[in-house]
């Protein structure tokens, strides 16, 4: 590949952009305001913001929230439901779960109202068995029924489908002669796993998107075609791969959670030039915290992901967890006297209130305004409104100073982002003090030595450009294809000739789909895992496997043995159940080189202070002020530290020392 590779990431308050040369590694960024409701008006900004050629633009990789922002604020296409006799309710039944564990009530909203979730006659048993034949005229007469009550989408969702997905097949085939569009989802051939609520959500999932992002995307296609743009348009999936915006819609459940794990894979490419392969992601952004655990190099995805209450959505994804912790994060006082914050932001508009557009609510990157971490001469009459917002809102209330109100909202912040890390290496028996944690976002860096010392993590790796790595993620992520078969049967009555077979099958499949794509790829691999679980039980664990032709034996061990890491127990005398085969197929690109990523022509042969000002760390410490793109390649300074930059600001607590590698990342070794 010797032209421009451009990787764009949406966010909930920014549109980054960064376009590298492979030819002489240089690079360009842009940072702009994200359009809502059309997105594209940001991608374009972005572009024109960095004076881009897209004519000389070889590929442009798209992360997005389009869907997931569709399904978590349920604007979604009206979508139909045609389902075995009897189980139109699977979908709002769900699982016996409540949001809150010691809460008596919750809320829950269907992704499909029960008026549009139609019933047919025809049943499957669990062995793929046909108990009651496809009835194709009630089939027909549903289709008609949900065409006319004006749904855009149709999804055919029939009981145990997986083992023998012939009825939904054949009602797929009736359903294309009477839909009036291509937005039809069978749910076997999204997921061909069983538990068929969390099937049915992924596929009413999938249904509801597909005409959303399908616009979306061509649209942006056109107008980046206007525009010179020539090439393919590829858009990051949930799974850290990426694929063709023609193809994308077809599988659209699978971009949930596009941008977050564009930022994971990021920091898989980042940990292993820096030698650290085994990271604590944290990326804070405008309106939320994402977390995800890096071990040993490898991105975690899973296919057991929950989105929200009641809404799992089994494709396999990178396993991100979120929080409503962002920069906007408003901060109040409730009706019980409490300080709370989040999980209701800001956003870009009206903004926190040092951004002088309107806002008038406390938020977190007001209080890191008061504390001294962000620069008040940058923020102008607008910062003397966020003293007398924190003033009157939290400080006058909770009889604090405006300093300790701050530093409050600060301290409970960090306690939130600090449980999310902790359900994705404790809970997971991991132990943080062997990690390294990744701060990246346009707010990450400024809270992460503090997140660091409360989680016991000996260092903190700040790469070169936080506040775009999302948009790195989608220039350095690789072309790849998850696959999901269903077995179901007990270890030992597991037929292996068919668990090789489908194992062939699923990498056969992968290697094809990545053979069609038109991308420069140095080699494809192949990951296979297992999922199970002891019988009886109705959690999985996901088993890692070194070959796709394992054995019975060496499956026993391999589970038992990962049963024991993660729960540390060992259950000899229960039978294990061996229940998805699982394929990745990996194609992977060249690296492109990150050096440059801060121009080294700005860089000073010395660390020298751009300035002082005094910043709260329990108390005022007056503190120096370096700007980063003028840091020589080797510092070693001591905290208490502020570096600043482009798209973030770095906090550097007392009793810390940061350093930096021959890439410009910085390294900061948190004091106990």
């Amino acid at each position: 590949m010797t032209g421009l590779v451009a990787g764009v990431d949406v966010g909930g308050t920014f549109t980054d952009l960064v376009i590298f040369d492979p030819a002489t590694g240089a690079v360009r960024l842009a940072k702009v305001p994200t359009t809502l409701p059309n997105q594209s008006g940001g991608v374009l900004n972005a572009f024109a913001e960095a004076e881009a050629d897209l004519s000389s633009i070889d590929l442009i990789v798209h992360g997005t929230t389009t869907t997931t922002n569709a399904v978590l604020e349920r604007q979604l296409s009206k979508t139909g439901l045609i389902t075995t006799m009897g189980f139109r309710d699977v979908l709002e039944l769900g699982r016996r779960t409540r949001p809150q564990a010691y809460g008596m009530k919750g809320h829950f909203v269907p992704v499909i109202p029960r008026d549009l979730r139609l019933e047919v006659p025809e049943r499957m048993d669990a062995r793929g068995r046909v108990l009651t034949p496809l009835d194709e005229a009630a089939l027909r007469k549903a289709v008609t029924e949900l065409r006319d009550a004006g749904c855009e989408a149709l999804v055919i969702h029939f009981l145990h489908a997986y083992a023998n997905p012939a009825h939904e097949v054949r009602a797929g085939e009736i359903a294309k002669g009477i839909w009036p569009n291509a937005y039809i989802t069978l749910g076997h051939k999204l997921l061909s796993e069983a538990r068929e609520y969390e099937r049915g959500v992924t596929a009413a999932v999938n249904a509801s998107v597909q005409p959303l992002l399908e616009r979306y995307v061509v649209r942006l296609a056109d107008q980046l075609a206007e525009k010179g743009y020539a090439r393919d348009l590829l858009v990051m999936n949930g799974n850290g791969g990426m694929i063709s915006a023609k193809d994308v819609a077809k599988e659209a459940v699978k971009t949930v959670m596009s941008g977050p794990a564009s930022g994971v894979m990021a920091a898989v490419a980042t940990g292993r030039r820096a030698g650290m392969p085994n990271l604590l992601t944290y990326d804070m952004g405008g309106t939320s915290t994402d977390v995800a655990m890096i071990k040993g190099g490898v991105a975690p995805v899973s296919n057991e992901i929950e989105v929200e209450y009641a809404m799992p959505i089994h494709v396999p994804m990178v396993d991100v967890r979120t929080v409503g912790a962002g920069g906007g994060s408003i901060a109040r006082i409730d009706a019980g006297g409490m300080l709370r914050v989040g999980p209701e932001s800001a956003g870009s508009t009206p903004g926190p209130v040092c951004y002088g557009r309107g806002g008038t609510r406390v938020t977190i990157s007001d209080a890191n305004l008061i504390l001294g971490r962000l620069p008040a001469s940058r923020f102008g009459q607008a910062a003397e409104a966020a003293f007398s917002a924190m003033q009157a809102q939290i400080a006058a209330p909770l009889d604090l100073s405006v300093e300790a109100a701050a530093e409050a909202v600060i301290r409970i912040a960090n306690t939130h982002m600090a449980g999310a890390i902790r359900m994705v290496s404790i809970s997971m028996g991991a132990d943080p003090r062997d990690f390294a944690l990744f701060a990246f976002g346009g707010a990450g860096p400024l809270h992460a030595v503090a997140l660091a010392k409360e989680l016991n993590v000996p260092k903190v790796l700040i790469p070169a450009r936080p506040g775009i790595t999302n948009a790195l993620g989608c220039v350095l992520a690789d072309l790849r294809h998850d696959f999901v078969r269903t077995l179901n049967r007990p270890l030992d009555a597991a037929d292996f000739a068919h668990v090789h077979r489908v194992l062939a099958e699923q990498e056969a499949e992968g290697r094809r789909l990545i053979g069609h794509e038109k991308i420069a790829l140095t080699s494809v691999r192949t990951e296979v895992s297992a999922d199970m679980q002891f019988v009886g039980q109705t959690h999985l664990l996901r088993v890692q496997l070194p070959s796709a032709t394992p054995d019975r034996e060496q499956l026993q061990r391999l589970f038992e043995a990962a049963y024991r890491t993660r729960f540390r127990v060992d259950l000899p005398t229960i039978r294990a159940n061996l229940v998805n085969l699982n394929v990745s197929v990996i194609g992977e690109r060249p690296a492109l080189d990150l050096s440059r990523l801060i121009d080294p022509k700005g860089r000073l042969d010395k660390a020298e202070p751009a300035s002082h000002r005094k910043v709260w760390f329990e108390s005022w410490h007056e503190t120096p002020v370096y700007w980063r793109d003028h840091l020589p390649l080797e510092i070693d300074l001591k905290g208490p530290v502020i570096i600043e930059q482009m798209d973030t600001t770095v906090v550097v607590d007392p009793g810390a020392r940061v350093t930096s590698d021959g890439e410009g990342n910085l390294i900061v070794e948190v004091a106990a």
